[in-house]
């Protein structure tokens, strides 16, 4: 584990982007943002998808920067978009085979804003990821089937492509399939070397 020249932290408690994270090999502290999602969305919508991952992300950066005012602080959002509306996380499994009907057979995005944090300094950088995703043609019982075994009831578009959900799929667009389980990885060592904060050599 790579200790970085100065602390790095992580906006979230999500098990997803922490197991994502891990894959650099940085020590990283990880840490609940106090920040208000929910409320912030609902102030800022109607808004383009791609302005409003950012604004959550930064939002939620910025709560945590006088706990960590020494650390680069990275923090992220994602959300669906079809036909322009927005797609959540399910919560339910009712809710989840409801979203996956409506996606079956079609294209929508997957949006992921990322921001690093220089809280000292007050440095913002940003970062987004966009990829489109067709669904295949799925039946009832297909869609019955993936939600009892995947258990996506936390996931934005109700589908873990890391896991089984990635049978979901015809295709899949992008610069970095790591962005669709909600954090690109490779915008991320980006990110963090525009600090200073390097994960090789």
């Amino acid at each position: 584990m790579k200790i970085p020249p100065r602390p790095v932290v992580l906006a979230s408690t999500s098990r997803y982007r922490r197991a994502l994270l891990e894959r650099l090999e940085l020590q990283v502290i990880y840490d609940a943002p106090p920040y208000d999602e929910e409320a912030a969305k609902e102030a800022l919508l109607p808004c383009p998808v791609e302005r409003l991952v950012l604004i959550l992300a930064e939002g939620k950066a910025r709560s945590l920067a006088a706990r960590h005012p020494e650390a680069v602080i990275l923090a992220a959002d994602q959300m669906g978009e079809l036909d322009g509306e927005l797609l959540g996380k399910p919560g339910t499994a009712e809710a989840a085979r409801a979203q996956l009907r409506r996606l079956a057979g079609r294209s929508h995005r997957q949006v992921t804003g990322m921001v690093a944090l220089e809280p000292s300094t007050g440095r913002l950088e940003t970062a987004l990821d966009v990829h489109t995703l067709v669904v295949r043609a799925l039946s009832d019982e297909a869609i019955a089937d993936y939600v009892a075994r995947d258990a996506p009831l936390d996931s934005a578009g109700s589908y873990r492509i890391e896991a089984l959900g990635i049978a979901l799929f015809e295709r899949i667009t992008g610069d970095d399939a790591t962005g669709v389980v909600g954090l690109s990885l490779t915008k991320v060592v980006d990110l963090l070397g525009r600090f200073g904060v390097h994960v090789l050599g």
